[in-house]
């Protein structure tokens, strides 16, 4: 048994640190995710280089919606019915060669040649699937190598593992295209894979502890009878889907940028880095989340909080929009820095609130459901997380596109605060959830 945690933690609790196997995959996991948040951000900047167009920046999210479905429900099913090591082994190593391929078309570009913008789908379509599959079987392997009672700090962990690559990779996105290019900004990425897929070598075997329908439909269907007898888990995803659904606004980074605040690429890195602080600063005063009992009304307050976040980073495009504030410009000389300072606060906000949700939802789903499950539940987690902002970036480019910049977070905003209020009232499982008596 580990040792007890302090009643009154105030950090993170560090103690998941001390089993090898979490320690390598989370130290590996972080460094590898700032290369690929460094790729999200430049493959955005690179697409509306090309096309100028948000709406075509919002497509690399639509385009990739299904395939990621597909991958995330296969993926689940992959993670329950073969080692969990080797899916995830076989599923980075094609997210590299995506990352390999971008390389490629951006030294073509260097000499002179034109990419296209299908090409750009195709690869980054390629590449969501394999993180898609890699991120639910890594979820599920954590209940393998960690006591229970160390799963909700060792998501709390994450987020600062998160954090820091939302921090660090679109920060460095930003200044890298800016002084280099997009080839050398995407090789650093193919560089930092090596440590996430040296802590995926070093797992022991994780073959499946019972027998495991193969990958299938009857798999699925197992799987899916499960969710509906699980309204806290059920709740926790819908939850999640408003959320990124209503309020996601990165794909508007590069408009905003460009149009509203100014500052080009590197307000584009400044913005999303926003984000990413406070989700760091959540994990790293994170030590209270294990002696949180009702869990379920700690999600719905915490995806509130971040509803009126979205919507004040709303307000704050939309005053700039009205041209009260004077010209802006694409050269961070022409930036004006009260927008971005105010828009930044607002984005940090949303992103601690965000990562609370995002801790108690994960602990309910591993704590709450049995080993065999964990993997194809996972899967269609994964769906939500990843599908959700997909929508969300739709839902963003298209209503930015018919109306403004300032509409999608605004309108998303005043939604989130009254769906989930609704949820949390309405379904008495997830408002009653107990951690000292999980049920799913």
């Amino acid at each position: 048994m580990t040792d007890p945690a302090p009643r009154h933690r105030r950090f993170a609790d560090l103690r998941p640190l001390r089993t090898p196997a979490f320690a390598r995959l989370w130290i590996g996991s972080t460094i590898a995710g700032m290369g690929a948040q460094l790729t999200i951000v430049a493959v955005g900047l690179q697409i509306y280089d090309l096309s100028r167009s948000t709406l075509a920046v919002s497509l690399v999210g639509g385009i990739a919606l299904v395939p990621m479905i597909v991958a995330g429900l296969w993926g689940g099913m992959l993670a329950d019915a073969f080692d969990r090591r080797l899916v995830l082994i076989i599923s980075s190593l094609v997210g590299w060669v995506t990352t390999l391929a971008l390389i490629a078309l951006s030294v073509l570009a260097a000499g002179g040649q034109t990419p296209q913008l299908w090409e750009f789908y195709l690869l980054t379509t390629l590449n969501s699937v394999a993180a898609t599959i890699s991120n639910t079987t890594r979820s599920a392997v954590y209940p393998r190598i960690l006591e229970p009672e160390m799963i909700a700090p060792a998501n709390a962990l994450n987020g600062i593992g998160f954090g820091l690559q939302l921090t660090v990779g679109p920060a460095l996105a930003g200044v890298l295209v800016a002084a280099v290019g997009f080839g050398w900004t995407y090789g650093v990425d193919a560089v930092l894979f090596t440590a996430g897929f040296l802590g995926i070598l070093s797992l022991p075997p994780l073959a499946p502890l019972h027998d495991a329908l193969r990958p299938g439909w009857e798999s699925l269907k197992e799987g899916v009878a499960f969710l509906r007898r699980a309204p806290s888990i059920r709740s926790g995803f819908l939850i999640d889907i408003i959320a990124m659904g209503l309020g996601r606004p990165y794909t508007l980074f590069p408009a905003v940028g460009a149009l509203a605040i100014g500052g080009g690429a590197i307000t584009v890195g400044v913005l999303t880095a926003a984000a990413a602080i406070g989700t760091f600063l959540t994990g790293l005063f994170s030590g209270p989340v294990g002696h949180v009992r009702h869990q379920g009304i700690a999600i719905g307050r915490a995806v509130m909080v971040y509803g009126a976040c979205i919507l004040a980073f709303g307000g704050v495009v939309g005053a700039m929009q009205t041209g009260w504030f004077g010209p802006v410009g694409s050269s961070f000389a022409h930036v004006n820095l009260v927008a971005l300072a105010l828009a930044a606060i607002a984005l940090a906000g949303g992103g601690a609130a965000d990562e609370v949700s995002a801790i108690f939802r994960s602990t309910i789903l591993v704590v709450a459901s049995p080993d065999g499950m964990r993997g194809r539940l996972q899967g269609i987690f994964t769906v939500v997380v990843t599908g959700g902002p997909r929508i969300g970036d739709l839902y963003a480019g298209i209503l930015a596109t018919l109306v403004g910049l300032w509409f999608p977070p605004v309108l998303g905003g005043i939604a989130i605060i009254a769906l989930v209020a609704t949820i949390v009232r309405v379904v008495r499982p997830l408002r009653e959830y107990d951690a000292r008596h999980p049920t799913p």
